[in-house]
């Protein structure tokens, strides 16, 4: 298995000096030393649910649906997070554990809108979950209750489906971008991700680089195509193509994964994997695509 930012994880039975052997589920697994729980089990794409964890960002333990039990811990710990250990026992599913995703699920969709949020279904589903046990319709919830901000041509903020993962925070911040252009403000049921003195973006320092759209798992931010595409019925993903090709705007060489439909590019990203970019683009590989698709009318052209 391999990782985009510890490398290569050594699959179960294939110890190294630098491995650890530990049991999760009834089943030793052994990986390089420093492997978390969840990359144990597969990261995004295995059997435990995580809503703020991403490939290229440092874990913030912010959504808590993660959680899994270890033996000996007094706590539930974030699978996300929690290095792998020698000797450790670990079980993802436990009447603890399914009780707290559970209750995170309740809480966070009852309050947020996840819609638009991967695999959300199928674990309310799996879980139990019913957040309608905590909604009430005379008093919506503030972070629900809100408009999106459309302050620029190139991408959207929906913070009533914000989860307040730190993603956007960390890939604008010191771990990729280092623009700082957004920071979390206020605090409890005020804290929400703002600019400097919550100024409109083309106030702010922000380059538009777009990699905190990358990063973001719940659709709080959108590139301006997509949202029009999806406010129109218009956005049909199952329908889409992917190509990679590489950027020609510079020599840096990056990747860039063309989303079409309809022969057309509706958004572009980049393999999290890929030694390069590691997701990450700049204005014009993730939004300078149009000069692409401006072709001829055919009822003008000679």
């Amino acid at each position: 298995m391999t990782d985009p930012v510890r490398g290569t994880i050594p699959s179960a039975g294939q110890a190294t000096a630098s491995s650890v052997t530990a049991e999760i589920d009834g089943d030793a697994v052994t990986v390089a030393a420093g492997t978390t729980i969840l990359q144990a089990c597969g990261g995004r794409d295995g059997d435990i649910p995580t809503l703020c964890y991403g490939e290229t960002i440092t874990p913030k333990n912010a959504c808590r649906v993660c959680m899994v039990e270890v033996e000996g811990s007094r706590v539930l710990v974030p699978a996300c997070s929690r290095p792998l250990e020698e000797g450790m026992v670990v079980h993802t599913r436990s009447e603890r554990v399914d009780h707290a995703r559970r209750m995170v699920l309740e809480l966070l969709d009852s309050a947020v809108d996840l819609s638009l949020t991967a695999h959300v279904e199928e674990w309310k589903a799996t879980y139990g979950a019913d957040p309608t046990r905590h909604l009430d319709d005379r008093h919506p919830a503030a972070t629900v209750d809100q408009p999106v901000r459309v302050d620029n041509d190139l991408y959207v903020r929906d913070y009533a489906k914000c989860i307040l993962c730190y993603q956007c925070v960390d890939a604008c911040g010191e771990q990729w971008q280092n623009s700082f252009v957004i920071e979390i403000a206020g605090r409890g049921f005020d804290a929400r991700v703002s600019t400097e003195s919550d100024v409109a973006l083309p106030d702010s320092a922000c380059v538009y680089c777009g990699n905190c759209i990358q990063v973001c798992p719940t659709g709080a931010l959108m590139g301006t195509a997509e949202f029009d595409l999806r406010a129109a019925g218009e956005w049909r993903q199952d329908e889409q193509r992917t190509t990679d090709t590489i950027c020609a705007f510079c020599g840096v060489g990056c990747t860039l994964t063309l989303h079409t439909q309809d022969e057309r590019i509706v958004k572009v990203s980049s393999p999290p994997d890929h030694p390069v970019t590691r997701g990450n683009l700049c204005i014009k590989g993730r939004f300078g695509y149009e000069h692409a698709q401006n072709l001829p009318d055919p009822r003008t052209a000679r």
